[in-house]
């Protein structure tokens, strides 16, 4: 029974962690719809042309091709920065094998697999041909 719940210790921090996580950004936002003005005027809405009168509407229109470029890059981005602790604990530690093969090097290639095929599919779909 004591095992059992110095395993249960180790979620606690975790726990506490994604409680404050989810309390702070809520209690921000609240804290913002409380105190801040509500009254909303054509002036406060319109776009600043350095004192001008604004000559057309702010919004433009963009091709979704640059979107879709921006996210493909910050998704195989995000998904390298996972490559660095491997790499450092690979560096740092003992790993177990598997029959004398490696555990943490059959996890990084098969990692890399998925992204090599999620980057296959990219290019089918012609989401990174320039517009």
């Amino acid at each position: 029974m004591s095992g059992e719940m110095m395993a249960v210790d180790y979620y606690i921090p975790l726990i506490m962690f994604l409680i404050v996580g989810a309390i702070v950004p809520i209690g921000a936002l609240a804290a913002v719809k409380v105190i801040s003005p509500q009254k909303s005027t054509f002036q406060k809405r319109a776009t600043y042309e350095g004192g001008l009168r604004p000559i057309r509407e702010a919004v433009i229109q963009y091709n979704v091709q640059y979107y879709l470029f921006a996210i493909v890059f910050v998704i195989f981005d995000v998904e390298v920065l996972f490559l660095y602790p491997w790499i450092y604990v690979y560096a740092s530690e003992v790993i177990p094998t598997l029959g004398g093969v490696n555990i943490a090097i059959i996890d990084m290639l098969i990692f890399i697999v998925v992204l090599l095929i999620g980057l296959l599919y990219a290019i089918k779909k012609e989401a990174l041909r320039w517009v």
